[in-house]
């Protein structure tokens, strides 16, 4: 994120944009200091306090303070709260800025009754329209993708100039990228590789609180965390997470119910769909036209989100929803266009892409880099045999199998305890093993 932005002027332009301050060269939401400030619907802080006190025998200011994300002046003024109506107990002070409690009886029967409405125990939700807000703020200010960056970013793959600019241009301008062609030859790689062409990091909140129900958006599993450090650390609002700009990738799993809040009857609250997870940086459909969906279906979900940057999700109680949403969204295929969509939708789709064979020049120096790659070469003389043997079978060449010859070599090498080496006898075991071929070829082909 642009660290020159004027973190003053946020909270003029959006009413409701969390308070942020300058840390060093970022800007960073301000940890709250009272119960107002944390900006939350009332209520909603002392009674997640309270169900985090039903599964404790004895808790301190500064144990609630950590688990909820919280600073101790809110803590303790929660506690406080709680403690006026007779719901937890104050033992002791165990320090000028902690006290030890314990829950009530009373304060026990109605942490039983709120748990079977929410369950969730864990860091402070923050509000639906803070997130938002924050997500419009970040939206404005995210470092621009340059050129340089793009070429970084792919410089792993073998790609045409064209190629790569068309690539480019989808990231750069957070429109949506439709990727297609035969299997094999770098539709996936490019959405993975592309993605480090994005630049800054963002944050986002471990849930959202509307109303009475909580939607977990960090995920360990899908994000990067960025550790902050620094001398005033604390002066941070705990309850957003710094991550380095996400790429969430699905595949035929995916299913319409999927890209709707997913709700859990045992713990009672929400988990934020892929797409939403996915704010701010790539979201990847692989392999689409395979999905347990028809690809219509699938299409006409994202057609919303993609023409309005929003999207719209539906609670258990049947309240409707609205988030900003803004993701590149690249969609890979190795299905004709005509199969899994129509030209109405291609029309809305940002770029399209076409990633076909790869040239013999191409396919060499794909050869030669993932033999760089693991630690070893190869003669020019070998890949021209190879290029030969393509040609003598009419089989078209594919990007992703120099890396798959290669991988066989290892094997063959690592079985006969030999150090590597790419040489014509062992790529010739190598593409038996990988392509087929006749018995009397198997044989002939053995390496001793």
């Amino acid at each position: 994120m642009d660290p020159s932005a004027a973190a003053s002027e946020a909270p003029a332009k959006d009413p409701y944009m969390p308070r942020l301050h300058r840390l060093g060269d970022l800007v960073v939401p301000s940890a709250p200091q009272d119960i107002a400030s944390a900006g939350l619907e009332e209520g909603a802080l002392t009674e997640l306090t309270l169900r985090l006190a039903y599964g404790a025998t004895r808790f301190s200011t500064h144990w609630v303070a950590q688990q909820l994300r919280l600073s101790i002046p809110v803590v303790d003024e929660a506690l406080r709260q709680l403690a006026i109506e007779g719901l937890v107990e104050e033992l002791w002070q165990s320090g000028k800025t902690s006290s030890q409690y314990r829950i009530t009886p009373s304060g026990r029967e109605l942490a039983a009754r709120l748990l079977e409405v929410c369950a969730y125990v864990g860091p402070a939700p923050v509000r639906l329209e803070s997130y938002a807000g924050m997500l419009r703020w970040q939206f404005t200010n995210t470092p621009p993708v340059l050129p340089e960056h793009v070429t970084a970013a792919l410089s792993p793959m073998v790609l045409s100039p064209k190629t790569a600019q068309l690539a480019g241009l989808a990231i750069s301008s957070g429109r949506s990228l439709f990727v297609y062609g035969p299997s094999g030859n770098g539709k996936s790689s490019l959405g993975r590789h592309i993605h480090a062409a994005l630049q800054g990091d963002y944050w986002i909140p471990y849930c959202l609180s509307i109303g009475k129900s909580v939607i977990r958006i960090y995920d360990e599993q899908c994000h990067q965390r960025v550790d902050i450090g620094g001398d005033r650390v604390n002066t941070i609002d705990q309850r957003w997470v710094r991550i380095r700009r996400p790429l969430i990738i699905v595949g035929g799993e995916l299913t319409l119910e999927m890209l709707d809040l997913i709700y859990s009857p045992a713990l009672r609250y929400y988990e934020a769909p892929p797409h939403l997870k996915a704010n701010g940086g790539v979201f990847l459909v692989d392999d689409f036209g395979r999905e347990r969906v028809s690809p219509d279906q699938l299409l006409n979900r994202f057609i919303t989100p993609m023409e309005h940057q929003l999207d719209y999700f539906t609670l258990s109680t049947g309240q409707k929803i609205q988030l900003p949403l803004r993701h590149v969204l690249i969609i890979a295929t190795n299905l004709s266009p005509e199969s899994v969509t129509d030209p109405a939708f291609l029309r809305r789709m940002g770029y399209r892409l076409y990633l076909g064979a790869p040239t013999p020049e191409q396919y060499a120096r794909i050869f030669g880099l993932y033999a760089q790659r693991v630690g070893t070469s190869i003669e020019p003389e070998v890949i021209g045999g190879l290029l030969e043997r393509y040609k003598a079978q009419n089989r078209e060449l594919r990007a992703c199998e120099p890396r798959d010859l290669i991988d066989r070599a290892i094997d063959i090498c690592r079985f006969h305890n030999r150090p590597l080496e790419l040489s014509s006898k062992v790529m010739d075991l190598a593409w038996i093993g990988y392509f087929g071929e006749s018995a009397r070829r198997v044989q002939d082909a053995a390496v001793s």
